[in-house]
């Protein structure tokens, strides 16, 4: 099963950071990234969405994603 998630943060180191970690805990890249302007904010957001496959495991809805290992 794949498990997806889309990451998104304002478009300054943290959105890195985010990404960089769900790499590193094995999470794929899934698609091109995003970006756009956000005017309640006024600032810059980036997003991108993420993969996992994962084995022996049922979909609970009610789990953290990021508890899938």
């Amino acid at each position: 099963m794949d498990i997806y998630r889309f990451l998104s943060a304002d478009d300054d180191s943290s959105f890195c950071h985010k990404v960089t970690k769900a790499l590193s805990e094995g999470w794929q890249l899934y698609g091109e990234p995003k970006y756009c302007f956000d005017p309640a904010a006024g600032k810059m957001r980036c997003g991108q969405a993420v993969i996992k496959q994962v084995t022996d495991q049922a979909y609970d809805p009610d789990r953290k994603l990021t508890d899938y290992e």
